[in-house]
């Protein structure tokens, strides 16, 4: 237990010194333009930083963090080399002014960490074995994907914004209203059929199945999860208005939940045996194996209690569990304490997390203020140089304001994956789906705190050395850093804050003139970038080659 508290404490040192490392990304404009002074701006951003964990309730890009090593390689060490290996890099470019990212460092350090164990402890194996190859080259992906869709969205905004005839750019700025309303609606549809699917564990059952092929219990399993979820997904279509509880409440009624119930009281008695810790032991000590034994034979005493909970009620089925695990009076109260499986309330849970309407209604709002801004200061007053550049310092705010909210909705799930992969491998919860409500208000917090400490050395590279940027740029810029900050999250993807702002500065220079933007500067950035998850991996090898002479 020690372990995973030295492992969460570094994990929110970790998200702390993300904030501060990349408080340069959400203010550098709004500073360089002189909207706000350096002490405002970071209080502006680490506010909206943690009200994203009041919009934010898709965790999908900390769960793909969780799952980008196999959980058979997954150890504490391992994730406290990862973790030392990401502190180091993103202290080391803090101190030269680099704006790296935070995301990559974290993510190569935790596969690297993982190759260096398992080659440690199996031998020698394909990486693609060890390390969830998909997820990987995704992420890599978007080290190019990500600038370059900033840049282009925020080109995009300033050729709209400097457009002459005010009633065609409020054209274009309802037409890209209603085609962000309807991709998140989208997402959200998406999301609700994966969040069903996990409810129903149809993933887990897939990767079983992928496995080993002649495992036809898990086929059987699979096949039952797939009809339910068939089954249950015709009453998703009216989710928008029966909402979360009243949607649960309707699959519950129609569909027999019944597989699920026993399903989650297993996963709750594995998880009080600790069977996954113990079969994880067992994966590199043969000598582990009578533990795990021990542990299944119980389980499978407990099964039939598992088929008969509603018929002798929860007290009685929890006693004759408790009296198999063989669990003192304390024990057993503790026991049945957590011993209720409502499977409506978990549904309702895992529905709410895709519900992305308070993100979309965000995004609503901004392209509202900006259309009303524009109609008061160019048809309700007469425009002026000075009015127009009033404006735009402050709808600045508003968009500094957005790429905040976007920042701490995106990185502050990267930690809580890490925190995730740690209490699973230790044996504390079950799944990421089963992290504890304190975990994301901690990182959520904890990013705040670090942007309130700010970066200054990297406000001086995004908000001078890129390209010059005005209060228009500022704007156009910001908002389209959040607007991919906002996709990329809905996606799952882990992305950098860092490149999505520097390629959305990029553009905004660009429409000037190519010329405008010192690309030795880029080129620099750039390099920085692609060695970052290689070096990471590498200073995480080192570090758990040094962590395991030390245990």
């Amino acid at each position: 237990m020690t372990m995973v508290v030295i492992i969460i404490i570094l994990a929110l040192l970790f998200d702390y010194i993300n904030g501060f490392h990349d408080a340069a990304n959400s203010i550098a404009t709004v500073v360089s333009t002189k909207v706000l002074t350096p002490f405002q701006a970071v209080l502006w951003a680490a506010m909206f930083n943690l009200l994203a964990f009041f919009i934010f309730k898709d965790h999908a890009v900390a769960n793909t963090i969780s799952k980008t090593v196999f959980e058979n390689y997954i150890t504490l060490d391992v994730i406290l080399a990862g973790l030392i290996a990401a502190i180091f890099w993103n202290l080391l470019t803090w101190w030269f002014g680099i704006p790296s990212s935070s995301s990559h460092t974290l993510i190569g350090g935790f596969a690297g960490a993982a190759v260096v164990h398992a080659y440690a402890t199996k031998g020698y194996m394909p990486i693609k074995d060890i390390v969830d190859s998909d997820s990987i080259v995704k992420t890599i992906w978007f080290i190019f994907l990500a600038p370059v869709i900033g840049m282009v969205v925020s080109a995009y905004i300033t050729l709209v914004t400097i457009k002459r005839n005010m009633w065609a750019r409020m054209g274009l700025i309802v037409l890209s209203s209603l085609g962000m309303f309807f991709l998140f609606n989208y997402f959200m549809g998406v999301k609700l059929e994966e969040n069903l699917k996990k409810f129903y564990k149809i993933d887990k059952f897939q990767k079983l199945v992928a496995r080993d092929t002649s495992d036809l219990k898990s086929k059987e399993k699979l096949e039952k999860a797939t009809a339910l979820f068939e089954a249950s997904k015709p009453y998703l279509e009216d989710y928008n208005n029966l909402g979360k509880d009243k949607t649960a409440q309707l699959i519950a009624d129609n569909v027999d939940l019944s597989m699920v119930e026993e399903t989650k009281m297993r996963d709750y008695v594995a998880l009080y045996l600790k069977l996954d810790a113990k079969k994880n032991a067992a994966f590199y000590d043969e000598k582990a194996r009578p533990a795990v034994d021990s542990a299944e034979t119980l389980l499978k005493l407990c099964i039939p209690y598992f088929k008969i909970y509603h018929e002798i009620g929860k007290d009685s089925a929890g006693k004759k569990i408790a009296g198999i695990l063989h669990l003192g009076e304390v024990q057993t109260e503790k026991f049945l304490n957590k011993f209720d499986i409502d499977v409506k309330k978990s549904l309702s849970k895992e529905l709410d997390m895709a519900d992305n309407r308070m993100l979309n209604l965000c995004c609503m709002f901004v392209f509202a203020i900006f259309a009303f801004a524009y109609i008061y200061v160019e048809v309700l007053r007469k425009p002026t140089a000075l009015s127009m550049q009033n404006m735009f310092k402050r709808l600045q705010l508003l968009s500094s304001a957005a790429f905040s909210l976007g920042h701490g909705g995106s990185d502050a799930q990267k930690v809580m994956g890490i925190i995730g992969a740690a209490l699973i491998a230790n044996g504390t919860i079950i799944d990421f789906n089963a992290i504890p409500d304190w975990v994301p208000l901690a990182c959520y917090g904890s990013i705040a705190l670090g942007t309130l400490t700010g970066g200054w050395k990297i406000v001086k590279t995004m908000g001078t050395k890129i390209t010059k940027v005005t209060p228009l740029e500022g704007v156009g810029a910001e908002t389209a850093g959040a607007i991919t900050l906002f996709v990329t999250a809905q996606m799952g993807i882990p992305v950098s804050t860092t490149h999505t702002i520097t390629g959305s500065i990029i553009g905004v220079g660009a429409t000037k003139r190519l010329s405008a933007v010192r690309w030795g500067i880029t080129r620099s950035l750039l390099f920085a970038w692609i060695v970052t998850i290689p070096v990471s991996a590498i200073v995480a090898g080192i570090s758990y080659f040094v962590i395991c002479l030390f245990k």
